[in-house]
């Protein structure tokens, strides 16, 4: 049986993700940013599944973690870094909280957990890192400097680290979203709605599971000539 792990479990995405790896019959390691949601979490997949609380904005706390997941764990076939959060603001009025809330829980995460995590997949010879990304990591979006910053750059991180570790048998790619549905388009009006699908050819947002299916692919042998790519999936949305 192979084990992957999943932060950022608990949202639609990562839900989705940890639903179609489960599907495949993998043993799950997943990661939440408090007891709380991780609680949900343990409820719904049951206790042949591993749970750990990873709030990224507390570093030091992870670090002590993610040597436990390392030690538990050392069979780890996939990681899928998933987790990150949003604090929205125009530059001229973002605090510097703000901007260091944001860079540290979607770009410096990815540094800490692969970092920790990736000596036992050079060990085994094998392995597959994706990460989620976003459009607007590529696009840009006014108000969310903080959230792009970190989005594009960890696309760059990835590419240097697909190259590190190629000849080691691990691939490392990226998955950029779209517009997908979640509680935040849930909340548009049907204006602010039609505004955004004027701007996918496809008319449609997308669904977290389509995510899923993406990230299920690039962690498969199907795609095993694959890395170092940030792979687009928005409706046709921006085509690069």
């Amino acid at each position: 049986m192979k084990k992957i792990l999943i932060t950022g479990a608990s949202g639609g995405i990562g839900s989705s993700i940890a639903d179609k790896f489960l599907k495949n019959k993998y043993e799950m390691i997943l990661t939440s940013s408090s007891e709380v949601t991780l609680s949900n979490l343990k409820k719904k997949y049951g206790k042949n599944h591993h749970y750990y609380v990873l709030n990224f904005i507390n570093p030091d706390e992870n670090n002590i973690i993610l040597k436990k997941i390392s030690e538990e764990h050392q069979d780890l076939d996939v990681i899928v870094n998933n987790a990150g959060i949003t604090d929205d603001s125009l530059l001229l009025r973002m605090k510097t909280d703000q901007w260091n809330n944001v860079i540290q829980a979607n770009l410096s995460s990815n540094f800490t957990i692969i970092k920790a995590l990736l000596p036992n997949m050079i060990r085994n010879k094998s392995g597959n890192i994706i990460g989620v990304s976003s459009v607007v990591a590529t696009s840009g979006n006014p108000g969310q400097s903080n959230y792009v910053a970190a989005k594009s750059g960890m696309i760059g991180f990835y590419k240097s680290i697909a190259l590190e570790v190629a000849s080691r048998n691990i691939n490392v790619n990226v998955v950029s979203p779209g517009f997908i549905i979640s509680p935040m388009t849930n909340k548009l009006n049907d204006n602010q709605k039609n505004v955004i699908l004027e701007k996918i050819p496809m008319k449609r947002f997308g669904e977290a599971n389509e995510i899923a299916d993406l990230v299920y692919f690039l962690s498969s042998d199907d795609s095993k000539y694959i890395t170092g790519q940030n792979i687009h999936i928005n409706g046709g949305m921006l085509m690069v």
